[in-house]
This record gives C-alpha cells, sequence and structure tokens, in this order.
C-alpha cells in the first residue's frame, strides 16, 4: 500500500512537472517591425515586441508607440519635443488588422531565449505597463520606440548581444531620407529643423533609432552568455502579414524645388520691375520679409527652446531668424517715403556671405534652400539698384 502511494505521489509530480515545462515551453517573444506608411508619423516603420502563450492562449503586443493627438497642447508640445509616449498593450489580431488596413506589412523575428530570460522580459514589460511607468518622453533619435524594445530585450539577456559591424558613412539625416524619398515637402521640412549634429557620422548602436536598421542588425546579431557560449539572437524569420502598399494620395503637384525656382524667378521679375519703373513695391516686400520672419519665428523657437536632438546646431538660422519681422515696420517707412535703407546693403553681403559658407559648414542643407536665399539676396539687390537709379 505504501509503494502504491509512493508511485501515486511520483507520477504525480512528475505529471504537475511535465505540465509546468509545457507551460514554460510555450512562450514565444518576437520582434515586429512594420513597414512605413504614408503619414510623416509613419514614413519610418514601427518596431513592437510580440507575446505568444500558447498554454493560456495569449497573443499581445507590447507596442512602445502609442500617443494621442488629442493631448492638451499637442502640437506646441511635439514642437518643444516634450511629446509623451506610452507603453500599450494590444491583442494581435488588432495588431495585424491595423498594419493589414494601411497597407503595411509586418516581418517578424522570434528571440531565441531560454526560459528565464522569456520570464524575466515578461517581468520587464509588465512592470512597463504599470501606470506609474507606462509613459515615457519620447525622443525620436534616442529614446523611441524601437531603441525600448531594444534595450527591454537586452535587459532580460543572461549575457550580452553582439551586433555585426556597423554600416558605415550613416547619419542621422541620410537613414532619415531613405525613408523620405518619395515624400519630399516631408522631407524639406525635417531638413529645415535639423541641425549640423544631424551630419555627424553614427555607429550601429544609434542607427538602430530607425525600425528597419534594428531589424537588419538583429537578424545577424548572437548572445553570448556569462560562460561564454554564443547562440543567435533569433530562431527565425519571416513576413506575418504580406501586403501591397497603400496608394499615397497625390500631393501638391510641384515639388519644393520647383516652387523654390519658380519663386526666385518671381524675385528677379519683381526685381527687373522695380529697377525699371524705379520704384520700390512695398507690399512686396511685407510679403516677403513677413514669411521670411516667420519661418524665422520657428527655426529660432527649435534653436533656442526646443529639447528634440540636432535642432540646436542648425545653421539655417542666419538665414531664417525673426529679425526680418520685427525690421519690417521701419523698412515699408522707408519704402513708402523713398529714403535709402541700409538694411538691404547689408542683408545683400550678409546672405552672399551665407551662400558662400553653405559648403562648408558642417551641415547638409536641402537643395530647395538655395533658390530661396538667392530670392532674397536679389530683392535687396533690387532696391540698391534703384537707389542709384534715381
Amino acid at each position: 500500500m505504501g509503494k502504491l502511494r509512493y508511485f501515486i505521489l511520483c507520477l504525480f509530480t512528475a505529471i504537475v512537472l511535465s505540465a509546468q515545462g509545457q507551460q514554460r515551453d510555450s512562450i514565444q517573444f518576437s520582434l515586429l517591425t512594420c513597414a512605413p506608411g504614408n503619414e510623416i508619423y509613419s514614413l519610418f516603420g514601427h518596431t513592437a515586441i510580440r507575446y505568444e502563450n500558447y498554454t493560456r492562449h495569449i497573443d499581445v503586443v507590447f507596442n512602445y508607440g502609442m500617443f494621442s493627438f488629442n493631448t492638451p497642447h499637442f502640437v506646441l508640445r511635439f514642437i518643444k519635443g516634450e511629446t509623451d509616449y506610452q507603453l500599450g498593450i494590444t491583442p494581435y489580431s488588432y495588431f495585424e488588422a491595423e498594419y493589414a488596413m494601411r497597407g503595411s506589412s509586418v516581418y517578424q523575428q522570434v528571440l531565441n531565449l531560454t526560459q528565464d530570460e522569456k520570464e524575466q522580459l515578461l517581468a520587464l514589460l509588465e512592470e512597463n505597463y504599470l501606470p506609474e511607468n507606462r509613459i515615457y518622453r519620447y525622443n525620436y533619435f534616442y529614446d523611441n520606440c524601437t531603441t525600448r524594445a531594444r534595450d527591454r530585450i537586452e535587459e532580460c539577456i543572461d549575457g550580452h548581444v553582439v551586433y555585426p559591424d556597423s554600416l558605415s558613412g550613416k547619419s542621422f539625416r541620410s537613414i532619415v531620407h531613405e525613408f523620405t524619398a518619395g515624400s519630399a515637402w516631408d522631407e524639406l521640412g525635417i531638413d529645415l529643423c535639423l541641425g549640423a549634429e544631424a551630419d555627424k557620422k553614427i555607429g550601429k548602436r544609434m542607427q538602430m533609432f530607425s525600425p528597419f536598421y534594428m531589424k537588419r542588425y538583429a537578424s545577424d546579431a548572437y548572445i553570448v552568455d556569462k560562460t561564454g557560449h554564443q547562440r543567435p539572437l533569433l530562431l527565425k524569420e519571416m513576413k506575418i502579414v504580406d501586403v501591397e502598399p497603400e496608394v499615397a494620395e497625390p500631393g501638391f503637384v510641384l515639388s519644393p524645388m520647383a516652387c523654390a525656382s519658380l519663386f526666385l524667378a518671381l524675385c528677379v521679375l519683381v526685381g527687373w520691375l522695380q529697377w525699371r519703373y524705379r520704384r520700390i513695391w512695398w507690399g512686396w516686400d511685407v510679403l516677403l520679409y513677413a514669411s521670411q520672419g516667420l519661418a524665422g519665428c520657428i527655426i529660432a523657437f527649435l534653436f533656442f527652446f526646443s529639447v528634440h536632438p540636432t535642432v540646436g546646431s542648425n545653421w539655417l538660422l542666419i538665414l531664417f531668424n525673426p529679425i526680418p519681422l520685427f525690421y519690417l515696420p521701419v523698412m515699408v517707412y522707408k519704402d513708402v517715403k523713398h529714403k535709402k535703407d541700409a538694411y538691404h546693403v547689408v542683408n545683400l553681403v550678409y546672405l552672399t556671405l551665407f551662400i558662400v559658407i553653405l559648403p562648408f559648414c558642417g551641415q547638409e542643407f536641402n537643395l530647395t534652400v538655395l533658390p530661396l536665399a538667392l530670392g532674397l539676396l536679389v530683392n535687396s539687390a533690387s532696391h540698391i539698384l534703384v537707389w542709384n537709379k534715381k
């Protein structure tokens, strides 16, 4: 009888341990990389972590990219670099449907983690999801949905991750340009905001701010545990949402360069007419310098007050600053009274120097800036020519 009880106890223990083992083995974590969309905030793709527990029938996505446009003062906070994102948990079926509907394919990279590492990763994600922890200050280059997912994965590993050699010649701006190649106006807007710091060469760690660069580095990465044993970071890779990209709605018919070239041509025409009739059109000055000054207010605000990375080193502040806006009343007064204005002499020299230093200042400028600067230069030159003709 005692032997029977002992046998039953051993059998019961084995069944429990087997069930526990099956439950532990049923956990799988994956890195998800989503293809770019058509909106400016989705041009660069997205990264998330998928958690699957087959025993408990759980299949959810931990998503560090959740935000709301309805947040009070969202636009102002975004410009200042004070945008708050948060970690959200979404059923995978909803996540899959959302990206399929927007025409974004999704790639899955199954992580090669031990059971203890899986449990540690789950604990880290659950801790991050606590109400007091889930919100974080978003930083596009240094702390975003991709870097957060990478950091949590690395934290759970009993050892460290070794990534393949860094791709050379990459900068924040060059990587951004890879994903804005088909969106010229978006690219121009971003270029106008980024400064010289965005053109410094960056290594693989910083390149991983981009979801598809993270995907590329993860593909060939491996884990070195504390005993020196190596194993691949990934078990397998596959495309789990395979859809045709959504056709983008037609944007403005003219490219930024075409518009800037037309602006330059218009400045030349107006300048010639002013010289021909020996008359300054003060209304044109109002339109021109008010636009320059308003653009300068945005660049200056980013330069001095925003905490966005790289915007504080923007040499475009030389071209776009608030000075023309503040000086405009004086300029119009002198135009109306037909008085000479030394501002245009200074501006002519100033803009000439700006154009000359463009190739040497260490910042890559969008070529659209050149005809804009030349248009302003032509306008000041026309003022000087009118005075001399009189």
